[in-house]
């Protein structure tokens, strides 16, 4: 009997996303594996999308910015004086930064851009924000989840133990 994906079952999916021009921005090198039933685990046009598939059936989905990263925002673009980094500072490099009027909102991951004479960019989007995506997958494996995973929200790995 072939399941399909359905709310509570686990997917296992091989995936590649691409933006609209055809170039890869994500090789999918490790399958996703996702409990299925809007637990926030994927994102949900491609939630949607999959429901009713069968393992060795595929779907593609554009994904607009508001449907995966976001839209791009300027306003978490800062520019630091270099002398309060690491002297070792490339760019790529990431640093998790807090709102600078101290509240308890999300930290922010923040990736360096740029690095000037005593200037350093650092841009807490993310990579993929304000692009259009194409999302491109086939169902590996659909099983249902334990009941602790329904619970808990999320997939558990074989020898995990879930502080959840």
């Amino acid at each position: 009997m072939n399941m399909q994906v359905a709310k509570n079952t686990v997917v296992t999916i091989d995936y590649h996303v691409t933006d609209t021009d055809n170039e890869v921005v994500d090789e999918g090198r490790e399958p996703i594996v996702y409990l299925h039933g809007g637990y926030d685990d994927i994102f949900p046009k491609i939630e949607e999308a999959l429901q009713g598939k069968a393992v060795g059936e595929s779907v593609q989905i554009k994904l607009q910015p508001d449907e995966a990263f976001g839209d791009y925002d300027a306003e978490l673009v800062q520019i630091e004086p270099r002398k309060d980094f690491p002297k070792e500072l490339q760019v790529g490099m990431q640093f998790e930064g807090g709102p600078e009027d101290g509240s308890d909102e999300d930290f922010v991951i923040y990736r360096v851009t740029e690095i000037a004479d005593d200037k350093v960019v650092l841009d807490g989007n993310h990579p993929l924000a304000g692009m259009a995506l194409i999302f491109t997958c086939t169902v590996t494996n659909v099983r249902a989840a334990s009941a602790e995973e329904v619970e808990h929200g999320h997939v558990h790995g074989p020898d995990e133990d879930c502080e959840a």
